[in-house]
């Protein structure tokens, strides 16, 4: 089991967390919302849980509730710009389909 980030998704949360001045690296999981069932959550955490399962990718770590492994596990992070628009990107293979807005998706 695991979940990864990209070269990208990696450089982008370690200048952020240099910009803050703290941090230990990002925390994802899922939530239940939305028309689909499932929505991802991402933030920056800035210590770890003692129930965290923590990956690592590119000397950035990756923290993960256990029970949203089940849905992550296998994902990959990517971070993208495009024209003008930047974010993250959720390369999920256990996703099966998502809602119209983008916002949830189903496994």
């Amino acid at each position: 089991m695991s979940v990864t980030l990209t070269q990208a998704a990696a450089n982008h949360v370690q200048k952020y967390i240099a910009k803050r001045g703290r941090g230990i690296g990002i925390r994802l999981g899922v939530k239940t919302t939305g028309c689909s069932g499932l929505a991802y959550k991402l933030e920056y955490a800035d210590e770890s849980q003692p129930e965290d399962l923590v990956f690592e990718s590119f000397g950035t770590k990756v923290l993960i509730d256990p029970k949203s492994l089940s849905v992550l596990d296998g994902t990959e992070l990517d971070f993208q710009r495009e024209g003008l628009n930047e974010g993250f990107k959720f390369n999920n293979p256990r996703e099966k389909a998502r809602c119209g807005c983008g916002e949830s998706f189903t496994v």
